[in-house]
């Protein structure tokens, strides 16, 4: 699942923080940490909690996954 992360204002890629990963923005959170925590049955709640960051900008990142998604891909239908 290719995203363009760029597009998404919740996250924040910075050079040599967390080795330039895409991150929610104002922390060290890497967003993949977040989907994989989801795969595994963690809740929003539960990863906001032991990542400290907030349930909001959990959200944001999910909604602009599923948004990016929706979106008619290149090829697909």
């Amino acid at each position: 699942m290719a995203l363009d992360w760029s597009q998404c204002p919740a996250v924040e890629s910075i050079p040599g923080k967390v080795s330039g990963a895409w991150v929610l923005r104002g922390t060290r959170l890497p967003v993949s940490t977040v989907f994989e925590n989801l795969e595994v049955g963690a809740s929003i709640e539960e990863i906001a909690e032991w990542f400290d960051v907030t349930p909001e900008q959990i959200k944001d990142v999910l909604e602009f996954a599923a948004r990016s998604l929706d979106a008619p891909a290149h090829g697909h239908h």
